[in-house]
């Protein structure tokens, strides 16, 4: 049994704990479409992110260009889209790999599921909604989709939010 006595400590052998900044903003997923452009989608709409084998993405036939199949996810058939096709992106998402995994996003509104194929994953990331602006020059297949931007500090970029309800309720799945 250990006594109070044995756990107190002197001035020099007091422990250090180092201070912790408290993040600001909300949490977000970053990631590359096929072309090299990055977006954003907040972390709470988004159900998981996975690494799918090309041959494991079932393609179907007689559906939009734009779905790439489906998915076994856990029991339940989960569609499969290109997600920078969607938003007019001029490259599609290539699902032959050699030996590469596609790298999709589940989001999920109200129980419907969509996996969004990318290109590449970035970071998750604390971004202040309060810098968030409105996009000024977006184009017209973009626009339904994009809640707003930050400008990055580096060349004039900027990282675009997308709005995962408004991308998984699209009739742009079904054409």
């Amino acid at each position: 049994m250990v006594e109070n006595s044995e756990l107190e400590f002197d001035q020099e052998q007091k422990p250090t704990f180092q201070q912790v900044e408290a993040p600001e903003g909300e949490l977000h997923l970053r990631f590359f479409v096929a072309s090299g452009m990055e977006f954003a989608l907040p972390a709470i709409g988004i159900k998981e992110v996975l690494e799918y084998a090309p041959d494991r993405i079932n393609p179907m036939p007689n559906v939009s260009s734009l779905l790439l199949g489906t998915i076994n996810l856990r029991g339940r058939v989960v569609w499969v889209g290109d997600l920078g096709q969607l938003l007019g992106e001029p490259i599609p998402m290539s699902t032959d790999r050699n030996n590469n995994d596609v790298s999709i996003i589940a989001v999920e509104d109200q129980g419907l599921i969509l996996g969004l194929a990318i290109e590449r994953i970035g970071v998750i990331a604390w971004l202040d909604p309060d810098e968030l602006k409105a996009s000024k020059t977006l184009p017209d297949s973009m626009a339904p989709f994009i809640k707003g931007e930050w400008l990055l500090d580096r060349d004039n970029q900027s990282l675009k939010l997308l709005d995962q309800v408004s991308i998984l309720r699209s009739a742009r799945w079904a054409s």
